[in-house]
C-alpha cells in the first residue's frame, strides 16, 4: 500500500468517525426521551411511595448491617447448632398456636387438627417444642398468618409499604401483624421486658437462620429494593393461594407478545 492509498484510508475512517458521531448527538434527545418513558413504563403500580419506601429501607439496611448482622454471627458463633435448633424449633412450635387459629378461619379444619397436633405432640414429647417430634411422625409443618386470612377472605393487599424496624409490608400486612401479635402468648407473658427479652432472641435467631440466604441474594439483585418488592408479592401471593396463585391481568397477553418478539429475528 503506497503512501496515498494510506492517507486516503486515514482520512475515511475519520469522516466516519464524524458522522458517527454526529448522528449519536442528533439522537441524544430521542434516547434520553426514550429512557424517560421506559422509567415511567417500569414504575410499579403497587408501589407508589416508592421515593419514601427506597429512604426507609435504606435505614433499615444500614441497621441490619451495623446490628442485626453482628448479633446474629455472634449468635451463631457462642450458640452450639444444635441448641440454635431447638431454640428455633421452640418459636416455630408457639407460632403453630396462630397457625392452628387461622386454619380455622379459612376453614381448613383437617389442616387446623395437623396443626393443632403438631403443637401437641412438641409441646409434650419435644420437650416444650425445642425437639420437633412431630415432623417425625409425618405432621408437616404449615404456614399460615392472619394478612393470609384476610387474603383467602378477598381482602386486596393495598400498597406496598417498608416499615422502620418492621420491613416490607402493606395494609393488609400491617393488619396481619396486629392480628398475629394478638394471637401470640408471649405478647401477655409477664412485664414489657421479659416480652421484649423473649422478642429480641427471636429475631436474632431468625436473622441467623436467614444468613446465608440474605447474601446470596445481595449477590443476585441488580436492584435490590425491586428484588424485595417482587419476592414480597409473590411470596404472599404464593401463601395466599396455596401455592397457586391466578395469573396477572394480561399475563397470557404480554407472554405471546414477548414470544412474537422473540421470533420475528429468525423469521426475517
Amino acid at each position: 500500500m503506497n503512501k496515498n492509498e494510506s492517507l486516503r484510508n486515514a482520512l475515511s475512517r475519520c469522516l466516519l468517525g464524524v458522522a458517527m458521531g454526529a448522528a449519536l448527538v442528533g439522537c441524544a434527545p430521542a434516547v434520553t426521551e426514550s429512557k424517560a418513558e421506559l422509567v415511567q413504563q417500569l414504575h410499579d403500580p403497587r408501589d407508589p411511595y416508592e421515593g419514601w419506601n427506597r429512604d426507609v429501607q435504606s435505614f433499615n439496611d444500614g441497621l441490619d448491617d451495623y446490628v442485626m448482622k453482628p448479633l446474629a454471627h455472634g449468635y451463631q458463633f457462642i450458640t452450639p447448632s444444635f441448641v440454635d435448633k431447638g431454640v428455633s424449633n421452640f418459636f416455630s412450635n408457639i407460632d403453630d398456636i396462630a397457625v392452628t387459629f387461622n386454619d380455622l378461619l379459612q376453614w381448613k379444619f383437617l389442616q387446623g387438627g395437623m396443626d393443632a397436633g403438631r403443637f401437641l405432640v412438641n409441646t409434650s414429647a419435644g420437650v416444650g417444642g425445642f425437639i420437633d417430634v412431630a415432623s417425625m411422625i409425618d405432621l408437616p409443618k404449615h404456614n399460615e398468618d392472619f394478612d393470609q386470612t384476610l387474603g383467602a377472605w378477598g381482602l386486596p393487599t393495598g400498597p406496598y409499604i417498608v416499615l422502620p424496624l418492621v420491613g416490607p409490608s402493606t395494609p393488609r400486612g400491617l393488619g396481619g401483624l396486629v392480628g398475629d401479635t394478638l394471637t401470640n402468648p408471649f405478647t401477655y407473658v409477664g412485664g414489657a421486658a421479659i416480652s421484649s427479652g423473649i422478642y429480641a432472641l427471636r429475631m436474632v435467631d431468625a436473622r441467623a437462620d436467614l444468613l446465608s440466604a440474605s447474601k446470596i441474594a445481595d449477590e443476585a439483585a441488580l436492584d435490590r429494593y425491586e428484588f424485595i418488592r417482587n419476592a414480597y408479592f409473590q411470596q404472599r401471593d404464593y401463601l395466599v393461594y396455596d401455592g397457586h396463585p391466578p395469573l396477572k391481568e394480561g399475563f397470557e397477553d404480554d407472554l405471546d407478545q414477548e414470544m412474537e418478539n422473540s421470533l420475528e429475528p429468525n423469521q426475517k
